[in-house]
């Protein structure tokens, strides 16, 4: 998979966290209420951004288990998880390798794992729990990999979440003439090998939906664009130059529009002008016999 680094995870978090759809998060929520502990996995967990939107919304108890296929990103996950606790009135301890975050509601304990994540019948990871979730993956995997996650995850009889999967859409304010030009470019570098296969890119919300209908659950899906305001210069800044340096690697003979593109939008951005929205879709789903 594409490496990406802990700044820019960190920079998108805030973004992320306003995006989701609350009414999955709170279905899935109430749907593993009884349960007196929820062991959740997390894929692709980066440095745990995921843990950290859903904990106050989960059980009492909870157990992750968070596995990423980058050590230095799983290196930042205590860190990150520890400041982010203490700010909200968790008492951070590591007890044998495990972080742990007791507060005065609710006690969370995370566990990190090194895995390849495109062997996803190894390792036991899936067994005993009740809830797979993932932000922002989907997108980038294959059609195979995610029939594989499905049954995976029906064997076990677990509940889904999948945050923030792309969906192909992207509005730029103002408008430049090559705004189609460079989406449908992106979108055609989305579908490429992201160390999975060929990945599904827009598609993916989509066929996630039909591989999980397949072998048995209710699925649930629902807008959770980014909508960036001018203020948000942080962010626009590095997705203009990824979208550019995307849309230049699939058409190098469009190169030089590219680049005009570019920088009419980075002037955009830096006069605060600049208002971008990037498709999503969240997926909730919940085996039903």
């Amino acid at each position: 998979m594409n490496e990406f680094s802990a700044d820019w995870l960190a920079l998108r978090e805030p973004a992320d966290a306003a995006a989701r759809s609350v009414s999955l998060t709170r279905a899935i929520a109430g749907a593993l209420a009884r349960e007196e502990e929820v062991h959740v996995l997390d894929l692709a967990a980066g440095t745990g951004s995921n843990v950290r939107y859903l904990v106050d919304h989960l059980s009492v108890r909870q157990r992750w288990l968070v596995v990423d296929g980058s050590s230095a990103l799983l290196a930042q996950v205590p860190i990150r998880m520890s400041s982010w606790g203490i700010a909200r009135g968790y008492e951070p301890t590591s007890v044998s390798g495990e972080l742990v975050l007791r507060g005065v509601r609710r006690t969370c304990r995370v566990r990190s794992r090194l895995l390849d994540l495109r062997a996803l019948d190894d390792d036991g990871i899936f067994a005993g729990r009740v809830l797979v979730t993932a932000s922002a993956l989907l997108d980038l995997v294959s059609e195979t990999w995610v029939r594989t996650l499905a049954d995976r995850c029906r064997e076990n009889g677990a509940a889904v979440l999948f945050a923030l999967t792309y969906d192909g859409a992207i509005r730029c304010v103002p408008e430049e003439p090559e705004d189609e030009m460079v989406r449908e470019l992106v979108n055609r570098h989305q579908r490429t090998d992201k160390g999975f296969g060929a990945a599904l890119g827009p598609d993916a919300a989509g066929l996630t939906e039909r591989c999980f209908a397949g072998v048995g659950y209710r699925v649930r899906r629902e807008r959770s664009d980014w909508e960036l305001p001018p203020d948000a210069i942080g962010l626009q800044r590095p997705l203009i130059e990824g979208w550019a340096h995307a849309a230049a690697a699939t058409a190098p003979a469009q190169a030089a529009l590219i680049q005009g593109w570019r920088d009419r939008r980075l002037i955009h951005v830096e006069n605060h002008r600049s208002r971008l929205s990037v498709g999503h879709e969240d997926l909730a789903a919940w085996p039903t016999r």
